[in-house]
């Protein structure tokens, strides 16, 4: 079970929608990225993990960070019960 906990991370999701003419990432991404990095450090959470979709319209899900972000979560979720059903069988 302390395996579980050792490899938890704390996401971190930035996204916008339009391409403001820079090369690479945005300066609105960079800003969002740092306001969460600070937010996570001041709370304490460990282990960060930024999910980025820069230029990818909100009005859908298909974005290939938040797709992602959203698989890893699925996995997690089905991993956590598989070990809680196997932790209950061997308890009894």
């Amino acid at each position: 079970m302390k395996q579980l906990e050792n490899d938890k991370i704390t996401a971190l999701y930035c996204r916008l929608s339009r391409d403001d003419e820079l090369a690479g990432e945005s300066n609105s991404i960079k800003n969002q990225k740092s306001i969460l990095s600070k937010y996570a450090k001041d709370n304490n959470f460990q282990n960060i993990k930024f999910f980025v979709d820069d230029g990818y319209s909100g009005t859908t899900f298909t974005r290939p960070a938040f797709m992602e972000l959203m698989e890893l979560a699925e996995q997690r979720k089905n991993r956590n019960n598989y070990s809680k059903r196997s932790f209950k069988t061997w308890k009894k």
